[in-house]
């Protein structure tokens, strides 16, 4: 890696599909030169894919949820795969801090939060403690 990769992977960052074309005219080289280093970077696992992000809300989904779920310490890891599988369940994180476990939880609205939490995701056994944060405005 070097200040070229990293000016490389800021733009693709910022915009995963900017065109190879473009981010050689922004960084004064050749397209070729481009394609070569994110090939590498793929590669070596640098970049590990493309993804789309959605706005929650244009699609139906109004409630965003940061939640942070406590264990029983032999159950961590079960109850964090477990999570995987649900698809209101955008994103799993194991962490330190305030909570074992953080997860992004989809809902339509506060009564499908509820039902996701306390009939669902609440049910896995081996939690200890659930604890939505539903997310107001994302500045950034």
């Amino acid at each position: 890696m070097d200040e070229k990769d990293m000016k490389i992977l800021n733009i693709l960052m910022k915009d995963g599909r900017k065109p190879y074309t473009e981010i050689a005219k922004e960084l004064r080289t050749s397209e070729s030169s481009i394609r070569k280093r994110v090939r590498k970077m793929e590669g070596e696992g640098i970049i590990r894919g493309y993804r789309v992000e959605v706005e929650a809300p244009k699609i139906g989904y109004n409630v965003v949820a940061l939640t942070g779920f406590d264990t029983n310490p032999e159950d961590f890891l079960t109850v964090a795969n477990k999570l995987c599988e649900f698809d209101e369940v955008k994103k799993v994180w194991t962490s330190t801090g305030d909570h074992m476990i953080m997860t992004e939880i989809w809902a339509k609205d506060g009564r499908e939060l509820s039902e996701i939490l306390f009939n669902k995701v609440g049910k896995i056994e081996g939690i200890k403690k659930v604890c939505p944060a539903i997310i107001l405005e994302q500045l950034k």
